[in-house]
């Protein structure tokens, strides 16, 4: 069962995606913030992280640019999650070492077909 990492700060966000990504056979570990993602990322060794970029204290940017960081997770797929879908803001992600960008309110079949491939390249 490939392990996720959920970092966002958003309840109903948390809830739903978690839930919806349990009952494709993911085995989802949450994290409320940029800090306890980083942490999380270290701890458990996730599959992929789906990164929101919008956190208290660190955001989603800083988060995967210290997950980047560490030699042991920078092989790990991140996706960018975010209701922000400005012009640079994709860019912006990427820059911060994001491998994709997905824009909420979160389209399942999209953010599936986008980890699949993902998880695909990282086996």
């Amino acid at each position: 069962m490939r392990r996720i990492l959920l970092v966002e700060d958003n309840e109903l966000n948390r809830d739903m995606l978690s839930r919806r990504l349990l009952r494709q056979g993911y085995d989802v570990v949450l994290a409320l913030d940029g800090e306890a993602g980083v942490a999380l990322a270290a701890a458990v060794r996730p599959d992929l992280i789906l990164m929101d970029m919008s956190l208290p204290g660190i955001d989603g940017r800083e988060a995967t640019r210290r997950i980047r960081g560490e030699p042991a997770l920078r092989h790990i797929p991140i996706i960018a999650l975010t209701a922000h879908a400005m012009t640079g803001d994709h860019e912006a992600a990427t820059a911060a070492g994001c491998d994709d960008y997905d824009t909420k309110p979160v389209e399942l079949p999209r953010l599936l077909a986008k980890m699949r491939l993902l998880l695909s390249e990282h086996p």
